[in-house]
This record gives structure tokens, C-alpha cells and sequence, in this order.
């Protein structure tokens, strides 16, 4: 009889360890991804509303080819940063339009002009939220919600920065509730995709694929962020597997609530102001209140939280610019430029939550286009590639 020390289940197995810890970096930088595109324009359904419903039977096809646009350009992206052990996404832009110079400012310009667009977005789905809920005037909403913002962006910023996580995760499980719910209870959905093919057939085609690479293109805001957390995930493989799994959760959570918003269409876009959140819609008719106001809570929570980190990151960015260097009080300085972004901000949010997500969003996604997604599609993939070939022992 063996002992159980000399058994094969007993026996410790390094491979099987690094494995293990290989799969569960891979998971947590892909729940980065998952976390950043499941924020509060996904929540509310506007984007999903926006960008797939009027699609038809399209429309949950368009969504997961935006996904996969979006963990492509990722991977290419984060494995071409850390070959190279670059430091900085500026970095990456100059080695990838190498050998032409300044065309890297393109994505500054995105990026920044996309900050302005997710704090006014934030704001704006607020202040309907608030609207909606509450009945609070939508111009007395927007005020509010800006003077919290600012408040929160001076003195709490990193006790609402730790509590958005928690926020985040709230609203996807409360939001993929009503999804599940809100699709037994709608109309059945395979009857309104067959309805819808029969009538339009391929003819929103050429608009299914536009409108993916748009979404893709204004989602790719977080590449920053996936490069910092992607770090670790050194080699091809790491690179590849992350956003494997980041493909599976967003795709299933995007198609999930395009499939739901389809068999509700009738009802939340024939109520007065239903399609600027039409989850909301949905969740009050649908008749569970304990889900209601769950939804209604944390939807405002992560939105809130969402400009106040927005806002916290842009300020950083900016506080120590030779402009600022006469003013001492760290307070005063934060205040002035959260003030000045949030004014912009609310000045935007004016526009409403549908028309920033479909302009506002959709412009920015098209320079997403040609500034991200191509280039890392083409120049990214052909040059990686290359370093494959060049360094045929690469392992990170």
C-alpha cells in the first residue's frame, strides 16, 4: 500500500501551480476590460439602445463583433507595449506610426475629448436618473449631481474611487437580473428576430458593421488603463488568453441586454422619455420593486462615482502644469481644475444622455477607427509578428 505522501495526488505539481496562476492573472486583467466596458452607459441600456436595438435581428451580431474588434485591438495593443517593455501609451503610439512623427497627438485628442464626453455622460445619466426616479427636474438634476461631483472630486475622491469597484459589480449582477427577467417576461424573443429578418433581411448590414466599429472605437478610451494592467501578461499567450476571457463576459453581457431591450422595444420607446434608460423602463415595468430600486440605487451610485473618478484622474493629470504652480493649497488647485472640467461637463450634459452617447460617443469613436483599431489591426499585428519572427525564443 503507498503512503499518502508518496501518492501522485500528494505530490506537489509546479506546473499545475504556474498554470493556476497563469489563468488567474489572464482572468483578472480580462475582468478589467469587463469592468471598464460595463459602466454606467452600458448599465442604463442607452449605448446598447443607441448602437444595436434599431439594428433588428443584426443587432446582437454587431455586439459581439464590437467585442471582438474591441479584445482584438487590445491584445495586439498590450503584448506590442510589453515586449517592448514600453513605459508609456504615448510609447506605444510612436513605435506603432514609426517612422512618422507627432501622429500619436491623435490619440491624445481622442482620449481627452472622450474624458470630457464620459464625465458629461455620467452627469447626464444621473440627472435622468434622478429625473426619472424622483421626478426632479432634469436642469435642477444636472446642477446637483455637478456640485456632488466637484464636492467628492476635493475631499472624497478615494473613498468613492474604492467604492465604485463595489458599485460596478452591484449593477452588472442587478442588470444581467433584469436581462434574464426582462426576457422571459418581453416579447418572445426568437418571434422578433424572425419578424425582423423577414422584413429587413441583410439590408442594415453595412450598418451593423459601421456601428460596431464605431462602439468599439469610443471603448477603446480604457486602452490606457488595459496597458497598465496588462503589464504582467508578458508573452503572446498571457496576451491571447486575457482577452479570450474578456471576450467571453463582455459579448455575453452585451448580448444579453441587446436581446432583452429587442423584445421590450414596443414598450420603452413608446413611453415618454423610455429610451434614455431604458433598463430603468424595463425594471419599472416588469413590477419587482425590491429590484427597482436596487437598480435605480446603484445605477446612480456607479454613475456618480464614475465623473468622480473621471474627474479625480484628470485633475491629477493636470495639477502640476506650470499654470498651477503659483497656487500652494493642494484643495484650491484640485478645486479649481475640477471645477473647470465639471463646468464644461454639465455645460454637455445639457445635450442629454442620448445625444452625447450617439454624437458625442459616436464622433469620438470613428477617430477610435482610424487612431486605435487600424493601426493596431494592421501595423500592430504585422509588427508583432515580425518581433515573433525575430526572437523566435521570446518567452516574456
Amino acid at each position: 500500500m503507498k503512503t499518502a505522501a508518496t501518492t501522485p495526488a500528494a505530490i506537489p505539481n509546479p506546473d499545475m501551480k504556474s498554470r493556476k496562476s497563469a489563468f488567474f492573472l489572464a482572468f483578472s486583467v480580462g475582468s478589467v476590460l469587463f469592468s471598464a466596458h460595463a459602466g454606467g452607459g452600458f448599465a442604463t441600456g442607452n449605448q446598447a439602445n443607441t448602437y444595436y436595438v434599431g439594428l433588428g435581428w443584426l443587432g446582437p451580431v454587431a455586439a459581439i463583433l464590437a467585442v471582438l474588434l474591441m479584445s482584438l485591438t487590445m491584445r495586439e495593443a498590450m503584448f506590442f507595449y510589453n515586449s517592448r517593455n514600453l513605459k508609456s501609451y504615448k510609447e506605444l503610439f510612436e513605435a506603432i506610426f514609426s517612422p512618422f512623427k507627432k501622429i500619436e497627438w491623435l490619440f491624445e485628442v481622442f482620449f481627452y475629448i472622450m474624458v470630457v464626453m464620459a464625465i458629461a455622460a455620467a452627469i447626464s445619466g444621473a440627472a435622468s436618473a434622478l429625473n426619472a426616479y424622483f421626478g426632479i427636474p432634469y436642469a435642477l438634476s444636472v446642477l446637483a449631481v455637478g456640485a456632488l461631483v466637484l464636492t467628492l472630486t476635493i475631499f472624497g475622491a478615494n473613498l468613492v474611487r474604492l467604492a465604485s469597484t463595489y458599485m460596478g459589480m452591484a449593477i452588472l449582477v442587478i442588470a444581467i437580473s433584469i436581462y434574464a427577467i426582462g426576457i422571459t417576461k418581453g416579447e418572445n424573443i426568437t418571434s422578433v428576430l424572425s419578424a425582423s429578418f423577414q422584413s429587413a433581411g441583410f439590408s442594415m448590414l453595412p450598418k451593423a458593421v459601421l456601428n460596431a466599429f464605431v462602439y468599439a472605437g469610443f471603448q477603446c478610451v480604457t486602452l490606457p488603463t488595459m496597458l497598465a494592467c496588462g503589464k504582467p501578461l508578458s508573452d503572446k499567450r498571457g496576451c491571447n488568453k486575457s482577452m479570450n476571457i474578456a471576450f467571453v463576459m463582455n459579448a455575453a453581457a452585451l448580448t444579453l441586454s441587446v436581446f432583452m431591450l429587442l423584445s421590450w422595444q414596443g414598450f420603452y420607446t413608446a413611453a415618454e422619455g423610455g429610451t434614455v434608460i431604458p433598463t430603468l423602463t424595463v425594471c419599472r415595468e416588469i413590477g419587482i420593486p425590491w429590484l427597482t430600486v436596487a437598480y435605480a440605487a446603484c445605477l446612480l451610485l456607479c454613475l456618480i462615482s464614475t465623473g468622480v473618478t473621471t474627474t479625480f484622474g484628470f485633475v491629477a493629470k493636470f495639477e502640476n502644469i506650470s499654470v498651477f504652480k503659483g497656487i500652494e493649497n493642494s484643495t484650491v488647485k484640485n478645486g479649481i481644475i475640477a471645477a473647470s472640467i465639471i463646468a464644461i461637463s454639465m455645460g454637455i450634459s445639457f445635450a442629454g444622455l442620448t445625444n452625447i452617447i450617439k454624437y458625442g460617443y459616436g464622433y469620438c469613436g470613428y477617430l477610435g477607427i482610424a487612431v486605435i483599431i487600424v493601426p493596431m489591426l494592421t501595423v500592430g499585428v504585422y509588427k508583432n509578428r515580425k518581433f515573433l519572427a525575430e526572437n523566435p525564443g521570446y518567452k516574456g
